[in-house]
């Protein structure tokens, strides 16, 4: 069962909107909070449900919530190579990107706070209310050592919690 932590979805359709590809983030997003594994025919129940969820009347929406979550729509033309045939079809590259949870300069914070580029890496992942397991899943390490980046970071802000350190974020950008 997927959580809801994706970050950006990736679908590939034709001008018709028939589903070419997508990657697992995008599933994620167009199913939260169902399991797609319990859907019969997921490939038909994906192409409906972005007819239903990503367009209004044939034009893509802005944005698409996803739990507490928003994702900005983005869609890009494509030409899709037609094997063996010499003609392109047009098609779509639609993109879904996490809507950011506010204008905060992080890149200001890590050079106030002298955090390392994994520091910075953690600090922002933690702002998006991701869990240590989470972040080291998308930072590809231990969860050991997000624990210990995050330790790190406290001290160098002068917190005791990570609570903390968003706290200080907040304060430090009113």
């Amino acid at each position: 069962m997927f959580i809801g932590t994706a970050q950006r979805g990736v679908i590939v359709t034709d001008a018709s909107l028939k589903l070419h590809a997508f990657n697992t983030d995008a599933v994620q997003i167009l199913s939260f909070p169902h399991s797609l594994q319990k859907i019969a025919d997921a490939h038909s129940w994906l192409s409906g449900r972005i007819r239903s969820r990503l367009f209004e009347s044939s034009s893509l929406v802005n944005s698409v919530k996803s739990g507490r979550r928003t994702y900005l729509c983005k869609s890009i033309p494509i030409r899709l190579d037609a094997a063996g045939h010499k003609a392109d079809r047009p098609g779509l590259l639609l993109l879904l990107e996490r809507q950011s949870n506010g204008v905060v300069g992080i890149e200001r914070i890590c050079e106030r706070f002298a955090l390392t580029e994994r520091e910075c890496e953690t600090v922002r992942l933690l702002f998006e209310g991701l869990s240590s397991k989470e972040i080291a899943n998308r930072m590809k390490i231990s969860h050991h050592t997000v624990n210990a980046f995050v330790r790190l970071v406290m001290v160098k802000m002068g917190v005791s919690s990570r609570s903390g350190i968003v706290g200080k974020i907040a304060k430090t950008e009113m």
